[in-house]
């Protein structure tokens, strides 16, 4: 028995996964980024909607160079564009970050709505981290998440 348990722990030990970082993304001179923002999400058997204020992060994690966001668009979910966040280019200094806000009350996105965020650099640098987060509460029920960008340019 106890070589089993022996064994047991033994390859349980080997199959877990490597603490290292994982490889940094491959540096790049800019990209679209298409980031879900959940506005609302359905609850109870009613499918009753519960609003979220949604905040769009931008996050430049290289620690050398700048970046410029050159767009931040706010689609609803069938796709056409609700919002123009960004009128002229915003500049990120090394390790800076930028916020946009959806108020909770505003619906106009939908459960399927999006952001779609342009940026540029003047040399290849590390993409920054683009991601959504979703916060509500209504009655007693209290829900936040996150949900990451993906680069689709």
């Amino acid at each position: 028995m106890r070589l089993y348990l022996l064994v047991f722990f033994l390859v349980l030990l080997f199959q877990t996964p490597s603490l290292q970082a994982a490889d940094p993304s491959p540096l790049t001179k800019g990209q679209m980024v298409y980031v879900p923002a959940y506005s609302n999400i359905y609850h109870g058997n009613k499918e009753d909607p519960l609003l979220l204020a949604v905040t769009l992060s931008i996050r430049n994690v290289d620690p050398n160079n700048s970046l410029t966001i050159t767009a931040v668009n706010y689609h609803e979910t069938q796709g056409p564009l609700v919002k123009k966040y960004i009128k002229a280019p915003i500049i990120l200094g090394p390790l800076g970050s930028e916020r946009f806000i959806v108020a909770q009350r505003d619906d106009t996105g939908g459960s399927g709505a999006n952001f779609i965020v342009e940026w540029r650099a003047d040399k290849p640098i590390n993409p920054p981290i683009i991601e959504s987060v979703m916060i509500g509460t209504q009655s007693q029920l209290g829900i936040s998440f996150t949900s990451r960008g993906q680069a689709i340019q």
